[in-house]
């Protein structure tokens, strides 16, 4: 791809995911981090492309949070390095999926489960510590 390409390609991700946003109206917006890849020039080109969806979703008022694969395939599949595979067979079982989903639609479907998990375990460890005073219950 040369940088001729990639303008275009960063606006058509940002107004999908604008799109997105507004037909759909979520609350929140949840996104795999960067890795480094065998090529930095990917890693670049995925970075930007990630930005573009980020800015979406901040420019549509939404919280952004961001999970690494590792955290992503622990709260799917409960191993940090499991595979693709792995993680499509997940996806369907958890949500009850009538078929099994392309790898990338898996990955998305990850994310928010990884994001819904997160969420849930941190207002459940809220309602603990609202029971304790410096580490004590009250």
């Amino acid at each position: 791809m040369t940088d001729d390409e990639l303008a275009p390609r960063l606006k058509k991700i940002y107004d999908g995911v604008s799109e997105i946003v507004l037909q759909f109206r979520p609350d929140l917006f949840a996104i795999e981090q960067v890795f480094m890849a065998r090529n930095p020039d990917s890693a670049l080109k995925l970075g930007q492309a990630r930005g573009a969806a980020i800015v979406a979703a901040a420019n549509a008022g939404l919280e952004v949070a961001e999970y690494s694969a590792r955290q992503i395939k622990q709260a799917v599949v409960g191993q940090g390095g499991a595979d693709k595979a792995q993680v499509q067979h997940m996806v369907v079982k958890l949500l009850s999926l009538p078929g099994t989903p392309q790898a990338d639609a898996a990955d998305a479907l990850a994310v928010a489960l990884c994001h819904g998990h997160t969420r849930q375990s941190l207002v459940s460890m809220a309602g603990q510590v609202r029971g304790t005073v410096r580490g004590r219950l009250r």
